[in-house]
């Protein structure tokens, strides 16, 4: 793909003169956009189409930070978002929502340019998501073996890979991410349930709901459901009744 463009958005002037510079210089970025809020961020995405990523402080009066990415998640094809902030206290909260990345102030080049490869990297797999991994290759030892998405019932995040469990019984650990999966795989039967779970949405057995969670059943496998996904879960059944 081309160079790709990126929204920065920041209340403080100064680092966000910063963070706007720092980003010219990566390389791969071919535009970069700026605002002074959430607010303002908002409207510049209802009139352009083509920004690929956001480069977000956490901490802003108005629409912060968190709020504005869970905005985000109604968009059909949302744009990708890299949290840069002072405070490491909102990780767990930015990575809920799925965040490509969580940068910390003063950002140094190198951190920065790593951002925007792992960007351009997820942005070139949901450009190709319809024809992407038919098939997944990992090793165990000295073998390199490779795994049939057709033979594939769940996908469990596991650390920096992914856990692969098959119709045999069998599961291989692959270095691959569970968003690139879910991106390329959703369009082929598969469904996310929870940020740690993608499964084979036909072959979930029963839904259940006990004391206000909800799980899901294959093949006597209990998983849960978080609150994120329950409303997938929900259309999937309701389309398919």
């Amino acid at each position: 793909m081309a160079g790709i463009t990126v929204l920065a958005v920041d209340d403080e002037d100064l680092a966000l003169n910063d963070l706007t510079r720092q980003l010219e210089k990566a390389q791969g970025v071919e535009s970069v956009l700026s605002a002074t809020s959430g607010t303002e961020a908002l409207r510049i995405l209802g009139t352009r189409q083509d920004i690929h990523a956001l480069f977000l402080d956490v901490q802003m009066p108005g629409l912060n930070g968190l709020e504005l990415a869970r905005l985000l998640q109604n968009y059909k094809s949302p744009p990708l978002i890299a949290f840069v902030t002072a405070h490491d206290q909102y990780a767990v909260d930015a990575f809920d929502l799925e965040a490509c990345d969580y940068l910390l102030k003063p950002v140094d080049q190198s951190r920065l340019d790593e951002a925007v490869r792992r960007i351009i990297r997820d942005s070139n797999s949901d450009a190709t998501a319809s024809d992407s991994f038919t098939r997944l290759t990992c090793r165990r030892g000295n073998a390199t073996y490779t795994i049939e998405r057709d033979e594939v019932l769940i996908v469990e995040a596991a650390g920096d890979l992914i856990r692969v469990h098959t119709r045999d019984n069998a599961s291989h650990l692959v270095r691959e991410s569970i968003s690139s999966l879910t991106a390329a795989w959703s369009s082929s039967g598969f469904l996310r349930i929870h940020r740690s779970y993608l499964v084979r949405a036909c072959e979930i057995d029963r839904v259940r709901t006990t004391g206000g969670a909800r799980s899901v059943e294959i093949r006597s496998q209990s998983l849960p459901v978080s609150r994120r996904y329950t409303r997938l879960l929900e259309d999937y059944f309701a389309r398919d009744n």
